[in-house]
């Protein structure tokens, strides 16, 4: 397990976003290029609703298919997708919607990403809690019954490193069953040593699969290097993680583009690594400090509700998540048709969970779900669905 910097605050715009630096694994995956340039070829306005029929009355969907569903031609069917998509949901999930909740630990970060609250150069509050702190975080989330966390830092290896995240796994893992990060990238070995601190699953948000409107969007530090993160699921599978999660920050460019590339990614990296356990999130860009400076794509509910039963038709073994970015009202529909998989009692703020912490630290993004694990819990069962703490046991 190596705990360098890899020079991350130094990369700047006048490094070419698509060239590695050293220390950066390069695994040498043709799933990128295959993903990229299908994308780029896809038109979606070729499709018909006859195109769209066809998808839908398929049992296995091929790619084109699900380019299909994602189309303008589908729009006027999204009542059949969800139909369709909520009949593949009961057949592979049953009832169940898991519950979770992610834990900011840091929000040091040494990138520069124009949309992002927790960017290098904002002027927010910096924090990073010490393990005693964490603990006192833990217990406080351990005390509602949730059973699985999610741990996210900012993008910093000097303040984060590697050795602090792990340091962190091993104390969650006294207080839950399933442990999720979302964090910087890593190499190979680092992914192997989270492993072995007990990492469950990992998620990485590519934010858009276009190389170009990437490049425009990560000024600085080593986010910057587009290979690199759209290749970190595919290492984080050959450390050893079992479960890998995807995700376009819809908004950010085309988001049928990016939902396109988002799921074909996934898809292929199954097809690779058919022990893989698969997992979407549907993020939309939401309001921070720099959001006048990059002129978002508006997605709408029924364009993103699209996207969620999408994936779900075309990949329906995949856990879907549902974030806090959405209203409650939507999130408890959503949750009826095609998502698996519900955050509660949600934060994105540091140290906020224990009252010993008193809020330390600013938060990425405003949530719009700010219900309790308890309250959430409730509308579950109000809709006749089952709610799960945990899916997974180790003996």
């Amino acid at each position: 397990m190596k705990d360098e910097v890899i020079g991350a605050r130094y990369i700047t715009r006048e490094t070419s976003h698509m060239e590695y630096q050293t220390g950066m694994d390069d695994i040498g995956s043709e799933v990128q290029d295959e993903v990229i340039s299908r994308m780029n070829a896809e038109e979606f306005d070729r499709y018909t609703a006859a195109d769209v029929r066809r998808a839908l009355g398929r049992d296995v969907l091929s790619p084109e298919d699900f380019a299909a569903l994602l189309s303008q031609a589908a729009f006027p069917f999204l009542e059949q997708m969800a139909s369709r998509a909520q009949a593949e949901t009961r057949k592979h999930f049953g009832n169940s919607v898991q519950m979770f909740t992610p834990l900011y630990i840091a929000n040091y970060c040494e990138n520069y990403c124009i949309y992002c609250g927790f960017n290098c150069h904002n002027k927010i509050r910096r924090a990073k809690l010490d393990m005693d702190e964490i603990e006192r975080e833990l217990k406080a989330i351990a005390a509602s019954g949730l059973q699985e966390l999610l741990l996210l830092t900012g993008e910093s290896r000097s303040m984060s490193p590697v050795s602090y995240i792990g340091e962190a796994v091993r104390l969650a893992r006294k207080y839950f069953r399933v442990i999720g990060v979302e964090i910087y990238p890593l190499n190979v070995d680092e992914y192997a040593y989270l492993h072995e601190c007990g990492v469950d699953y990992v998620t990485v948000f590519q934010e858009t699969y276009d190389s170009d409107k990437y490049e425009t969007l990560h000024l600085g530090g080593h986010k910057r290097i587009f290979p690199y993160r759209l290749n970190a699921q595919e290492r984080a599978l050959q450390g050893g993680i079992r479960g890998v999660g995807f995700a376009a920050l819809l908004g950010l460019s085309d988001f049928r583009r990016d939902a396109f590339a988002t799921g074909l990614h996934a898809y292929l990296l199954q097809r690779k690594y058919p022990h893989a356990e698969i997992a979407f999130s549907c993020p939309r860009l939401r309001p921070i400090i720099n959001n006048d400076k990059i002129n978002p794509k508006d997605v709408h509910e029924p364009q993103l509700l699209q996207v969620i039963c999408a994936y779900r038709i075309f990949m329906p073994f995949a856990s879907i998540t549902i974030s806090t970015r959405e209203r409650a009202g939507f999130r408890d529909n959503v949750i009826g048709i095609a998502a698996t998989k519900i955050s509660a009692g949600v934060s994105t703020g540091i140290g906020e969970h224990s009252e010993d912490n008193a809020d330390k630290g600013d938060a990425q993004f405003e949530i719009s779900d700010g219900r309790t694990v308890d309250e959430v819990y409730q509308a579950i069962e109000q809709q006749g669905l089952q709610p799960v703490m945990a899916d997974y046991l180790y003996v």
